[in-house]
């Protein structure tokens, strides 16, 4: 199974099957469990720390298929202990953070993530993720508890991550959320249902609006999608140009020779993008030639970090202005 590590630009992310909604299922009685990781213990993290006013806190997609453990057993979730699984989760960790985070500290949780072969059905994927997403609330709670310090963080995941995100954020106090510079969604969908159940996933209508959830998905054309990630999304946003209306932008591919022009379809609020000819690895299981699923970071590297930047030098600026006011 090929392993997403967005360092090299050109290994493929693998997403992870469901639905919102998942996270108190019980775990299939049969599965494997693998050690709860401690976020007490440093090797669960990684952690690049700046010294700067503003945190990211980066969600992982999925990096991990099935596997035999020590007594043959085969296992549908990382084992955050494991060398050879670790490694394509920490190549995501620290090709994001060299990517978008700039200046900013940097905090990356592992986790036991479901792998791909546990979605051969929607209940079963329902039911394993129970688990990935009891590790990401513990790790978050442990991050603003001992490691945050009372400073404004950035959310951000990706595919698996990114529905782990949203989660979060419905979880999220009213105290922790306002210090939510933003939330960055990406590679997966905000239903109706989500924003039904918290008032912490506010659309992003602009480049600096803060306290904000961004989410886009990229296609050739509309007829693209893959339901499963996209399909019932009702929030997104050009990250090119910043507009939520059908505004058009052009510009140079970081990641192949051609000029690109991204328009955002209103309807279905998938990125269409017009003028990549590259030939890209089609998801298993469900992929579709034309999907861009897995260029989501890639793709749009320059504009997230310029963006990632301003959203927190903005809530920074906001603070002290409000501090000198009163």
């Amino acid at each position: 199974m090929k392993r997403f590590s967005i360092s090299s630009l050109t290994a493929i992310c693998v997403v992870l099957l469901l639905v919102v909604g998942c996270c108190r299922k019980a775990v299939p009685q049969d599965d494997v469990i693998p050690p709860v990781p401690d976020y007490a213990d440093s090797t669960q993290w990684h952690v690049a720390f700046r010294n700067a006013p503003v945190d990211v806190f980066y969600i992982i997609s999925t990096e991990t298929g099935d596997y035999a453990t020590t007594d043959g057993q085969i296992c549908h979730y990382a084992d955050t202990h494991v060398d050879s699984l670790r490694q394509p989760m920490l190549s995501e960790m620290t090709g994001v953070d060299k990517l978008l985070c700039g200046n900013l500290n940097y905090f990356s949780p592992y986790y036991r993530q479901c792998t791909l072969e546990s979605f051969t059905s929607d209940s079963l994927a329902r039911a394993r993720f129970a688990l990935s997403m009891e590790d990401v609330g513990n790790a978050f709670d442990y991050y603003i508890k001992n490691k945050n310090n009372g400073r404004p963080f950035i959310l951000m995941g990706f595919s698996q991550g990114a529905m782990a995100v949203i989660e979060l954020l419905k979880q999220m106090n009213d105290e922790v959320y306002s210090r939510m510079v933003a939330a960055y969604v990406l590679g997966w969908r905000v239903t109706n249902n989500d924003l039904a159940q918290t008032s912490h996933i506010r659309p992003a209508l602009d480049s600096a609006d803060l306290g904000v959830t961004i989410c886009y998905n990229s296609v050739r054309s509309v007829d693209c999608e893959i339901p499963l990630i996209s399909g019932g999304n009702r929030i997104a946003i050009n990250p090119v140009n910043w507009h939520t209306d059908a505004t058009p932008a052009t510009f140079v591919s970081p990641i192949s020779p051609d000029t690109l022009t991204i328009t955002l379809d209103t309807i279905s609020k998938l990125l269409v993008v017009d003028g990549y000819t590259r030939e890209d690895y089609i998801l298993p299981l469900i992929g579709r030639e034309g999907n861009y699923h897995c260029l989501e970071i890639s793709l749009y590297q320059n504009f997230l970090k310029r963006n990632i930047a301003l959203r927190a030098e903005r809530y920074v600026t906001s603070v002290q202005k409000t501090t000198t006011t009163h």
